[in-house]
């Protein structure tokens, strides 16, 4: 399989410290995609992941999900259909908890830039 088989939409998916925003960013670097990490959209600005209210998240949630081009990493369960729906290619992550771990610990110490960092979120302006 190509990367292009994957189409306009991609969704990551796969649990917490798997690789989703650092796959994502890649992809969307490679791709030329808007790069949407849901973790920024669920959590309010320069909180420590302060959670938005459903209502709002759905709403930025879906207006992103309906445009033509993106790759979202990032699960939230509850508003997977209408990203599955659009979307045009899935990839699924794993990692065993040693690796996941290890991860956390590395991103953690060492990594508080990174794009699913609670100091990244400060970077995603207020909704409007």
């Amino acid at each position: 399989m190509d990367l292009d088989d994957l189409g306009q939409r991609i969704c990551i998916l796969g649990p917490s410290n798997s690789g989703k925003s650092t796959l994502a960013a890649a992809v969307g670097r490679v791709r030329s995609l808007p790069v949407i990490h849901l973790d920024q959209y669920r959590h309010l600005p320069g909180t420590q992941w302060v959670e938005r209210p459903d209502d709002e998240f759905e709403l930025m949630h879906d207006e992103v999900v309906r445009t033509d081009r993106w790759v979202i990493d990032g699960n939230y369960s509850r508003w997977l259909p209408e990203r599955l729906r659009r979307a045009t290619g899935l990839v699924v992550l794993d990692a065993s908890p040693a690796a996941s771990v290890v991860r956390y610990v590395r991103r953690t110490l060492f990594e508080p830039d990174r794009a699913g960092a609670w100091r990244a979120l400060a970077t995603v302006s207020a909704w409007r």
